[in-house]
């Protein structure tokens, strides 16, 4: 922390625009030339399977671009003035300042991209940046920390730090030397995080949801399903907005839960390094342990079973597992399931579906299926999302969009350009000159 405060602090140390667009556009060659590298750590550490870990290396790269675009087409902006004769003889314009130190605490589904989500506006913006990678998936950040180092970043401007202690977490966390904190992971972490910031020190918090999609009788089931299957089945549903909860009409719900347990049934699941691989492992395997007995109790409590259910290659491993109307109490029904699980739930009024799907603590991101766009409209209209996909799956995202949690689901907007802003002050300046007489 001093390391970076004494950065910030002293403003001869600070980087120029030019310095920052040349370090970022050689850190984007260096993780070009890294590519296969850079995939296959993030398969060995993380567990997403090669094919979707290439995905992530792709979009981390083009992440870094989008810094470089932030800092070109950032700008200030003119205040009128000459309006009044409180006003009179003023010229008056904004420009935008790094804001300080931040620290950035990060997950594990996304051991690249996510990095680069919170470390990439903080060079891009002028901030050092103090970032604390997940416990199981530390490697690609302390990487990609090196190769901003190896394209020309001081190394007070970015320091991996990693630790298994929570009172070095929260005693980071509650400096008054910070002043924007960045946090990816559980909500429960989240908010205790952010009651223990110093006064002053702002943030975005991105935790889960428990994404709703609400599917109509006319939905086209042969062109969505395949996408739900695999929002909901993608990185074995280790995913924020991973799809959760479907609210089927009853004329096809079975038909809906029956073919996305066939569909998933197909994935292969095995060794993330494998090309063939679609599902890799969960992270430990006591989420395996957790997601068995969530499944179990709903079932227990009248769910039905339409496939998976089970555990695959020992501990590793949770089949793609699609659950019939489980009750509305059970923990899949209402708490992130973090796991390859979907549950499919019937409805006969429009409005209950949607009402069931907002009844949760939680919102992020949710989908709506169907053929007629009024009715796309109307549920996307009352859905409590903050992003509301039509005929898609909820996971959908590129990282130059808002990606926001509502409710307990997070705090603040993340994706890049937002980021960007969110770790920059907006400074105004006014001038008061008689040289200004008669301007416009």
């Amino acid at each position: 922390m001093q390391n970076a405060f004494a950065a910030f602090y002293d403003r001869s140390q600070w980087l120029p625009a030019a310095r920052r667009i040349g370090i970022l556009e050689e850190t984007a060659s260096l993780m070009e030339q890294h590519f296969d590298e850079l995939v296959t750590l993030a398969a060995r550490e993380g567990g997403k399977p090669l094919m979707d870990s290439r995905v992530e290396v792709l979009r981390a790269i083009d992440g870094v671009k989008n810094c470089i675009e932030c800092i070109r087409t950032g700008h200030g902006m003119e205040i009128p003035m000459q309006l009044n004769a409180a006003s009179a003889n003023r010229l008056a314009f904004t420009s935008r300042e790094p804001i300080g130190v931040v620290v950035a605490f990060s997950a594990f589904n996304h051991p690249l991209n996510l990095i680069v989500h919170q470390v990439g506006p903080a060079v891009a913006s002028g901030c050092p940046v103090i970032i604390k990678p997940a416990e199981d998936t530390p490697l690609s950040a302390f990487r990609f920390v090196e190769l901003l180092r190896e394209a020309g970043l001081p190394e007070s401007w970015c320091q991996p730090l990693l630790t298994t202690g929570h009172p070095v977490s929260a005693g980071l966390v509650a400096d008054r030397r910070v002043a924007f904190f960045s946090f990816i992971g559980s909500a429960r972490v989240g908010w205790m995080l952010r009651s223990q910031l110093a006064p002053g020190t702002r943030c975005v918090l991105e935790h889960g949801g428990v994404a709703p999609v609400v599917i109509t009788a006319d939905a086209d089931l042969d062109d969505v399903l395949p996408l739900l299957a695999k929002g909901g089945f993608y990185h074995a549903g280790q995913v924020c907005v991973s799809v959760q909860r479907v609210f089927a009409h009853a004329s096809i719900a079975q038909e809906v839960a029956a073919r996305l347990a066939e569909i998933g049934g197909r994935y292969r699941a095995g060794d993330p390094l494998d090309e063939n691989t679609e599902i890799g492992p969960l992270i430990r395997h006591q989420e395996t342990d957790r997601i068995e007995n969530w499944v179990n109790e709903a079932v227990e409590g009248g769910a039905v079973l339409v496939g998976g259910g089970g555990r695959r290659q020992g501990d590793a491993f949770f089949e793609a597992t699609v659950l019939h109307n489980p009750p509305p109490d059970a923990k899949v029904s209402r708490n992130e399931i973090f796991g390859p699980v979907i549950c499919v739930y019937d409805w006969r009024e429009l409005d209950a579906a949607i009402e069931m799907a907002n009844e949760v603590p939680y919102a992020f991101q949710a989908s709506v299926c169907t053929r007629d766009i009024d009715t796309a409209l109307y549920v996307s209209s009352n859905l409590q999302a903050s992003a509301v996909m039509v005929n898609d799956h909820t996971a959908f995202r590129v990282d130059w969009m808002p990606f926001a949690g509502l409710k307990e689901s997070g705090y603040g907007v993340g994706g890049i350009p937002y980021t960007y802003r969110d770790m920059q002050i907006e400074k105004l300046t006014v001038i008061r000159s008689r040289g200004l007489q008669g301007m416009l």
